[in-house]
C-alpha cells in the first residue's frame, strides 16, 4: 500500500476521537498515534489535525486546556467530552456497517447484462 493514502471524508474526525478515547494528548500525540497505527501509511499534516480538533471543539466534541509535555514545553491537550464521547460510539457503528457493506459489494460479481 502506498504511503499517503488519501481518507475519506469524516474519517479524521473518527481517527481524532478514536485516539482521545485513551485519554487527553496534544496535537502532535494524535498525529503519531495514526501515523504509528497505521503502519506508517496513513500520515496527516499538523493543520489538518489541529484544524479538525478546533472544529470538533467548536462543536464541543471535545475540550482543550493547556498542560506541558514530556519535554515541558507547553501545549493544548485535548479530551473528549461526553458529547465526543457518545458522537465517537455512533459514528463507529455507522464506520463498521458501511465498511462491511461496501466489502460485501465489492467480492459480488459484478452485474452481467
Amino acid at each position: 500500500m502506498s504511503s499517503n493514502v488519501p481518507l475519506l471524508k469524516g474519517t479524521l474526525d473518527l481517527l481524532l476521537l478514536q485516539a482521545l478515547s485513551g485519554g487527553p494528548t496534544h496535537g502532535y500525540g494524535l498525529a503519531v498515534w495514526i501515523e504509528e497505527g497505521s503502519g506508517g501509511n496513513i500520515t496527516v499534516e499538523d493543520s489538518a489535525i489541529y484544524q479538525a480538533l478546533r472544529r470538533m471543539e467548536r462543536k464541543q466534541l471535545v475540550a482543550a486546556e493547556w498542560g506541558l509535555t514530556e519535554n515541558n514545553r507547553r501545549a493544548r491537550y485535548y479530551s473528549l467530552t461526553r458529547q465526543g464521547e457518545a458522537h465517537l460510539r455512533q459514528e463507529r457503528a455507522v464506520w463498521f456497517n458501511y465498511t462491511e457493506w461496501v466489502s460485501g459489494l465489492l467480492k459480488q460479481e459484478a452485474v452481467a447484462e
